[in-house]
């Protein structure tokens, strides 16, 4: 077997099976074309509107990522000439994307199961509106003042993350007993940054990095890692869950901050690996498993 580069992290393997079977009830998900397809590697575990692609603008298409036909998308393709949505729906499924899945309970375009038959790209349907679908995790961060909340809500807006709201969240239950956050009207976008002070962050760093309301679907809290009665896990086998807001328990995840920690880097890797245990994946049980299997001399690897 060949080494691998120097610095590169292989990921676990996850499919779009994965997906079905670790989110797909919570997603209400089902695959409505290429169902014999759904082995397809998920290589990027983000999500993708093809919003542009759809109107012939690939330059910085993330065809690695599950695509998301939301009602912006559908309404644009249904707006089109039959012959003009099979072509720009060809030029989608012919860079073998993962899978498609189409939001809100919209129907599939003929063309659709055509092309995911010709392309062996599976094709899923959800009820959820698209808001609901893509926040698979959103994180709430939580710390003592001063611990570098804001500093690293500042870091991950950076990334591309959008900010729901800085130092004061309001929380809601919904019907379905989800808890969601969002802003107070009269701090809604901005952030204080100590040292710098009050800023906006839409002026800073444009519409896409503020976001409405939010499901909250993991919090993470910020510890110092001086404090005396605090012990950081070191293995992640087994999850955490908050001691409960409005009577909902949500995973959470304890982080040690210490001088040197890449805090924004460490939260965006928590928010990523959650994914992927929503998928099925949890590295410290396939870990356990792989040592057992050595141990036993049990190959499969």
């Amino acid at each position: 077997m060949a080494n691998e580069p120097h610095g590169h992290v292989r990921r676990p393997r996850v499919t779009v099976r994965d997906l079905l079977e670790g989110g797909g009830g919570r997603l209400r998900l089902k695959v409505v074309a290429a169902a014999d397809q759904v082995d397809r590697v998920v290589r990027e575990p983000a999500l993708h509107r093809p919003g542009l692609a759809f109107a012939g603008f690939f330059k910085h298409f993330a065809a690695h990522r599950i695509q998301v036909v939301g009602l912006a998308e559908f309404d644009y393709l249904a707006s089109l000439p039959a012959a003009t949505r099979a072509e720009r729906l060809e030029q989608v499924f012919a860079r073998h994307v993962p899978a498609v899945v189409f939001a809100r309970g919209q129907r599939v375009f003929n063309a659709v199961r055509t092309l995911a038959a010709r392309h062996g790209v599976p094709v899923l349907m959800t009820p959820l509106i698209t808001r609901q679908f893509q926040n698979a995790a959103t994180v709430l961060i939580e710390g003592p003042p001063g611990i570098g909340k804001s500093e690293t809500a500042l870091g991950l807006i950076k990334r591309g993350h959008a900010l729901v709201a800085d130092d004061m969240c309001e929380l809601r239950l919904t019907s379905g007993g989800a808890l969601v956050g969002c802003a107070l009207s009269l701090t809604r976008h901005y952030m204080e940054i100590r040292g710098l002070g009050i800023i906006h962050v839409p002026s800073l760093f444009g519409a896409a990095s503020v976001a409405g309301e939010k499901q909250v679907d993991l919090i993470i809290t910020l510890r110092r890692q001086s404090d005396a009665d605090f012990e950081a896990d070191r293995v992640g086998g087994e999850t955490r869950y908050h001691a409960g807001i409005m009577g909902v328990s949500i995973p959470q995840l304890v982080i040690p901050v210490a001088p040197g920690r890449d805090l924004v880097n460490i939260v965006e890797t928590a928010a990523q690996e959650w994914r992927l245990r929503l998928a099925g994946h949890v590295a410290a049980r396939d870990l356990d498993e792989r040592i057992k299997r050595r141990l036993t001399g049990v190959t499969g690897e």
